[in-house]
């Protein structure tokens, strides 16, 4: 799977069914060269117009699924 397929998602949380936005970067481990953390960049939204300008990671760990459509987490915020 390429980066570009995984941008094509979005993610949604498990926990409350919100769409958290879609990938914008990839942040790897230089020694293991495997996935440490997504980087979200966040919903279009009203909300997300409070929130300007950040961005979330998403550690690997609570990656819980990769789905034909979205990317399933289980994280709080």
């Amino acid at each position: 799977m390429r980066l570009s397929d995984l941008q094509n998602k979005d993610v949604v949380n498990m926990l409350d069914g919100r769409n958290i936005g879609n990938i914008i970067d990839v942040k790897i481990d230089e020694v293991s060269g495997k996935i440490e953390s997504f980087v979200i960049e966040p919903s279009k939204n009203f909300l997300s117009f409070l929130r300007r300008g950040e961005d979330t990671e998403i550690d690997w760990q609570h990656i819980t699924k990769i789905g034909e459509d979205v990317i399933l987490v289980n994280i709080t915020f």
